[in-house]
């Protein structure tokens, strides 16, 4: 088992990680019934996108001496209706100053566009990325 769920009430959830015992919480979004205090299920989904980008990109540079400690992603969710989904992750990622080679910046790219997380979605949802070369 990778986690358990409780459900709180008041449309909140506590998500256990069962190898850390470390916890998160989501909320229901305020325009859907929610308090909006803290990461919906869908927040997650695309700020997972982001963590699984940076962290895939961190792996294989790491395979090759480069770290890139820094490195952050902005990330936005579009929702839409009827069904209720998300429609489209937007995303800028800034990488850390560093002299990138051309090859570098190839993998980089990449592995942006094919992390495990990525892949799991739907070929319906529209991505957008940008990377920054600080």
């Amino acid at each position: 088992m990778t986690s358990e769920v409780t459900y709180k009430g008041a449309l909140r959830t506590e998500c256990k990680h069962l190898r850390s015992g470390n916890s998160i919480f989501t909320d229901a979004p305020v325009d859907n019934k929610g308090k909006g205090e803290t990461f919906s299920p869908t927040d997650l989904v695309a700020t997972s996108l982001a963590a699984c980008i940076l962290t895939t990109i961190g792996i294989k540079l790491d395979e090759k001496g480069v770290d890139i400690a820094g490195a952050k992603a902005e990330v936005e969710k579009v929702m839409a209706s009827d069904p209720r989904r998300i429609s489209e992750i937007n995303m800028k990622i800034y990488m850390p100053a560093k002299n990138y080679s051309d090859k570098e910046k190839v993998l980089i790219e990449k592995i942006a566009h094919h992390c495990p997380v990525g892949r799991s979605l739907s070929a319906d949802l529209k991505e957008t990325m940008e990377i920054i070369w600080s």
